[in-house]
Order: C-alpha cells, then structure tokens, then sequence
C-alpha cells in the first residue's frame, strides 16, 4: 500500500491550499481516509476524515469551516482544501487510510492502518 501527499508549500496567513493524496495498492473505495498533522514538538493529531462513499466527514473543532475534505474514488485520490490558513496551521499533514467499519468518520490514530510519508505545509504570518 502506498500513499503519497502531495501540494504542500509556504503560504501566507489568509491564503489557500489544496492537499492531494494518491493511493495505490488498496481498494481505495473500501477504505474510510483521513488528514493528520504534525508541528515540530507537538503528538499527531487528527484533521478530518471522510468515510468510504463521501457520503460523512467529521473535522477537527480548529479546522471547521474553513478545511474541507473530498475523495475521487474513481481518481483512487484524497484531497483536502485548506482555506483562510493560520500560522498554527503549519505543521506535516498525514494522508491515512482506515479498514474500519460503520458509517462515521473514524478520527483516532488506532483505526487507521496506512500512513503516507506527509507533506509539509508552512502558514506565515
């Protein structure tokens, strides 16, 4: 299994990015996916995720509104759309695919079997 994030890069406060994560070795469509970040010093920590149709996501309190997450299952590809970045946005997001079962979003590290490699985002302010 692979996952590989891409579309990351330094932004200033305010501004917009989108993440992409292309997946290959696994039914793409039989997986729940999710975004994590990592700042320097700090625990992993949950972003949003989306479950295996598209159909539920569920988000971070500090990323509502303005982070939104999609899947193309056709494209076997995750994306997330960053919007009005802050400086505490900057960290690695972790691109991460999950066998769980059920119709809600999973948001805990344990559900989540796959990790991409990451890709560092940087918000300036």
């Amino acid at each position: 299994v692979r996952l590989v994030e891409s579309g990351g890069g330094l932004v200033q406060a305010g501004g917009s990015l989108r993440l992409s994560c292309a997946a290959s070795g696994l039914t793409f469509s039989n997986y729940n996916m999710g975004w994590f970040r990592q700042a320097p010093g700090e625990e992993r920590e949950f972003v949003a995720a989306v479950t295996w149709s598209g159909s539920n996501t569920n988000y971070a309190d500090s990323v509502k509104g303005r982070f939104t997450i999609s899947r193309e299952n056709a494209q076997n590809t995750l994306y997330l759309q960053m919007s009005s970045l802050k400086s505490e946005d900057t960290a690695v997001y972790y691109c991460a695919a999950s066998s769980s079962a059920g119709r809600i979003a999973p948001s805990r590290r344990w559900e989540f079997d796959y990790w991409g490699q990451g890709t560092q985002v940087t918000v300036s302010s």
